[in-house]
């Protein structure tokens, strides 16, 4: 009879230990996920995602929003931009990996910060709804492509490119020679038919006619308050009223659980490299060379 005791007492021992090692596991794993694990709302939480800076790389948002589709304890999804917008293909990653999530089941909902525009706002109209503070700036529907003339600088010292190429069109936006024409249209026919892909993303996205919308989509910025009017934007409100937005379109009653990723702390190269950037897009140059951007300047 005591061995029986002696024996349950070490299986229940053994099975404590597997299900706090199993428990650490879990915390850790969570941990190097970038996601505060949370004990409250088990029943259903709300994933935040942020998007903040220029839009250059959709990867580490797109695991993100893969990550959160896959959590099925994670009813709803909260978007929270502040953001100029960025580059063409990136932009429309997202849009695609917030549309993915919302024909999975879960709703979700725009949170518009300080600046949401251009490429930001292209990726919030793949939401469920939209919520803007009177005060944001948004709108800047267009595409822009610059790259900066240098022929006259490296004349004065004396430096000259010699290019060999297979077709006319093979260097097109050469910063070492003004553009032609010929080139000039061409790459306005691609902007064209980029900016066709954003007006056609903002009707799917948010139910509108591209007649209501073409008056608007010349490049202008306009405040959350007029966006409203417009018909851009569903409500006004902070980033608090988007949560309790999507929880309710996520069936979680009280107070949700919120999972999100830590913000990396960025050392002062990376606010260096950053600020580089930045002058660079400014200034139209590019270590990628021209590219096609969803961005207010």
């Amino acid at each position: 009879m005591a061995q029986n005791r002696w024996l349950l007492g070490c299986g229940l021992l053994i099975a404590g230990t597997v299900a706090m090692i199993a428990l650490a596991f879990v915390v850790v794993n969570m941990a190097l996920n970038g996601d505060r694990p949370s004990l409250a709302g088990l029943g259903g939480r709300v994933g935040l995602v942020e998007i903040v800076g220029e839009i250059s790389d959709s990867e580490p948002v797109v695991e993100q929003l893969d990550r959160l589709e896959r959590d099925s304890s994670v009813r709803a999804v909260v978007l929270r931009l502040d953001s100029p917008g960025g580059g063409v293909a990136a932009s429309q990653e997202m849009y695609e990996a917030v549309r993915k999530i919302r024909e999975d089941g879960k709703p979700v909902v725009a949170s518009l910060a300080g600046v949401a525009a251009s490429g930001a706002f292209y990726v919030a109209c793949a939401a469920d709804s939209i919520v803007s503070n009177p005060g944001t700036l948004t709108g800047s529907i267009g595409v822009i492509m610059s790259f900066p003339n240098t022929e006259e600088l490296f004349r004065k010292v004396g430096v000259r490119l010699e290019v060999v190429k297979t077709g006319k069109f093979k260097d097109v936006g050469s910063i070492w020679r003004p553009m032609t024409e010929e080139e000039r249209k061409l790459l306005q026919d691609v902007l064209t038919n980029v900016y066709d892909q954003f007006v056609d993303a903002i009707v799917e996205g948010r139910s509108l006619n591209r007649e209501d919308i073409l008056p608007y989509a010349d490049g202008r910025v306009f405040t959350g308050d007029q966006a409203l009017d417009y018909g851009f934007v569903d409500r006004l409100g902070d980033l608090d009223d988007a949560i309790n937005m999507a929880a309710k379109l996520g069936g979680i009653h009280g107070k949700p659980s919120i999972v999100r990723k830590e913000r990396r702390r960025g050392s002062l190269l990376d606010l260096l490299d950053e600020k580089l950037n930045l002058v660079g897009a400014a200034a139209g140059l590019s270590s990628k060379g021209p590219r096609l951007e969803y961005r207010l300047r």
